[in-house]
């Protein structure tokens, strides 16, 4: 999350275009997704033998809350919330472990991030004028 959130903060106070920090934003996270749906599946399972081997309970608070926002709110919610608050690595995660198929986490996971992308980006845009960004003209 910290990453994406300040991907375009540090790119509009090193002076770079509102537009190409969008595009890099959304670029970022879907190589990021990209690269974790590919593996996701078999990292999935090994941790999931590993909980067990441990005996761990399958299920925490943590796991339960997100399972409760994938009943209510399937993929979309998932992915609505993935920039701010699982980080694209742990969405993409949540989202194979409840097996969701690729093409749907790849495709929710782009609107995402450029919702999300363009959102940060005119919010550092707007605030720029903030002493923080001074620092780095």
């Amino acid at each position: 999350m910290f990453k994406f959130v300040a991907g375009p903060i540090a790119g509009i106070a090193s002076g770079l275009p509102a537009g190409l920090v969008w595009g890099l934003s959304v670029t970022g996270m879907m190589t990021t997704v990209l690269i974790i749906s590919s593996v996701g599946q078999a990292w999935a399972l090994h941790q999931r033998r590993k909980r067990q081997e441990k005996g761990k309970p399958l299920f925490n608070r943590r796991s339960r809350g997100i399972v409760r926002i994938y009943r209510r709110f399937g993929m979309v919610g998932i992915a609505f919330l993935t920039p701010i608050l699982f980080s694209p690595i742990g969405g993409t995660v949540i989202a194979t472990q409840l097996h969701v198929p690729r093409f749907r986490i790849l495709f929710h996971m782009l609107w995402s991030a450029v919702l999300w992308g363009g959102t940060l980006t005119i919010l550092a845009v707007r605030f720029s004028h903030l002493a923080i960004f001074d620092h780095y003209r």
